[in-house]
């Protein structure tokens, strides 16, 4: 704890990458990572994926340059975990302050944005199952109109092999894909059905490409 924030992530880094390759050994839970000519190369964004697994959690924090999650304030209680969160650079909300919290939200996701850290969301808030009706939360479109900022939507199919809440792990290969940035600036309800749209398409394709290999 006493070490600068960046050797926290690196340190976070190299930790994701010893859990991947247990999952590769134990469970033969192996990953792809896909798309990543569309990580923006300059400024600061918001990317913004798709929630079916703490996989996408860890992978995202391996595979980011210095990435700043938004996530909810209860995570920073956990003992040790919570600790390095905070000491990661974080940006924590209380999810029932409402209007309070999407506030704040903005006002404290403009540092990292500015030192061209990408802030990663989850738009729709907690895990959700494989083909699950999405729950697209308004916070996200908030944050876009607030902050300006392009966003780098992600696509993943982690739910069939490590699911939501589930001990057992399933062996396949887990994809998490970039998609195409979707533009600063654009009216509210375009971007949000232009994000909603990109990230369940590409989601429910990685989902069904991972279920006909299974039938193969």
């Amino acid at each position: 704890m006493i070490f600068p924030q960046r050797f926290i992530l690196q340190a976070g880094h190299y930790w994701a990458l010893v859990i991947f390759w247990l999952l590769k050994v134990i469970c033969g839970t192996t990953y792809e990572i896909r798309g990543q000519e569309n990580i923006p190369k300059e400024g600061g964004f918001l990317l913004v994926s798709k929630h079916q697994s703490a996989w996408e959690t860890i992978a995202l924090m391996a595979f980011s340059d210095n990435p700043c999650f938004i996530l909810k304030k209860e995570l920073l209680m956990i003992p040790f975990f919570g600790w390095y969160l905070w000491k990661g650079g974080v940006v924590a909300i209380d999810r029932k302050a409402g209007l309070k919290a999407l506030r704040q939200m903005i006002k404290e996701a403009k540092e990292p944005l500015d030192n061209g850290r990408p802030v990663i969301i989850f738009p729709e808030g907690t895990r959700a199952t494989p083909y699950q009706e999405p729950n697209y939360q308004t916070g996200i479109v908030a944050l876009y109109s607030g902050l300006n900022v392009p966003v780098c939507p992600a696509a993943v199919n982690s739910g069939l092999f490590w699911g939501k809440d589930a001990f057992v792990k399933k062996p396949g290969n887990i994809i998490l894909e970039y998609l195409p940035v979707i533009p600063a600036g654009l009216d509210r309800k375009v971007f949000m059905k232009t994000m909603q749209d990109t990230i369940e398409n590409a989601s429910n394709r990685l989902m069904n490409e991972a279920e006909q290999k299974k039938e193969a």
